[in-house]
């Protein structure tokens, strides 16, 4: 069998082990879930007639709220899920699993790479539960086209791909699941400093630059063109390039600590 055969064949036996796992322990990521959902809901009929009086001028206009909102917790939805890699890679590496699949005949990397796609898997299908719940409370998206609604998924799986390789290598330097839950919180903060609910003018002069040169800005901002027609400018190409950086960043950064600990 070629090297490539056996990396698939371990990659999609590692798959399944993950999906398992999330399937019979569900309640960690339902917990992640509903932090999207419930702030959704909060801001929604809570804040939502004051907050939707600074987007775009007017009076109070819930539904117009709701349009700005979802596409950043659709996003935040990522963010949060991907904590559940980070607690669920530092179990894999310290509770002894690994050491185990060290002693066996598999490929070294399908470890990581299971990881990584269940948990990509994962982020779609949550992206696809809190958007049901957007539509079902009035988000709308009728000007965008096909190749939009396209352009719209391929950006929210490349994003969730990037934060993963990033959630797994906090999960690989923590020494307990718990420190890997605090080390991944930035993901599910940095959300709420952007500008998933508020518009960037409306911040404090102080802080805009905090919320303008983040990676969820420039993702939300490019989601709200593709979905709902705004002005999308630059953010298409920063949504890429962040992505495609931490990606990138995440890989090394992984692949060289799993590598370094071999009897961790």
């Amino acid at each position: 069998m070629s090297s490539l055969s056996l990396a698939l064949r371990d990659s999609s036996t590692m798959l399944r082990r993950n999906l398992l796992h999330a399937r019979r322990y569900p309640s960690l990521t339902l917990n992640l879930l509903l932090t999207p959902i419930m702030l959704l809901l909060l801001f929604v009929y809570i804040f939502g007639d004051t907050m939707s009086v600074g987007i775009g001028g007017g009076g109070p206009d819930r539904a117009k709220y709701i349009a700005y909102i979802v596409p950043g917790l659709l996003l935040m939805t990522i963010g949060s899920t991907v904590v559940g890699t980070a607690i669920s890679v530092s179990n894999d590496m310290t509770e002894g699993i690994v050491a185990r699949f060290r002693t066996m005949a598999i490929h070294r990397g399908s470890v990581i790479v299971g990881h990584v796609i269940g948990s990509v898997l994962q982020s779609v299908l949550s992206v696809v539960l809190v958007g049901a719940v957007g539509v079902a409370i009035g988000f709308r998206s009728t000007d965008a086209t096909v190749i939009e609604w396209f352009a719209a998924f391929g950006l929210l799986v490349l994003f969730a791909l990037s934060l993963t390789w990033i959630a797994v290598g906090m999960g690989l330097i923590s020494p307990n699941a718990e420190a890997a839950s605090n080390n991944a919180m930035p993901l599910i903060l940095l959300p709420l400093l952007s500008s998933a609910f508020v518009p960037l003018h409306s911040m404090p002069g102080w802080f805009q630059p905090v919320a303008q040169y983040q990676p969820f800005t420039p993702a939300i901002e490019t989601l709200r063109g593709l979905l709902l027609g705004t002005e999308i400018g630059n953010n298409g190409w920063l949504a890429i390039g962040w992505s495609l950086g931490l990606t990138v960043l995440g890989y090394f950064w992984s692949k060289a600590k799993f590598n370094s600990d071999p009897q961790r």
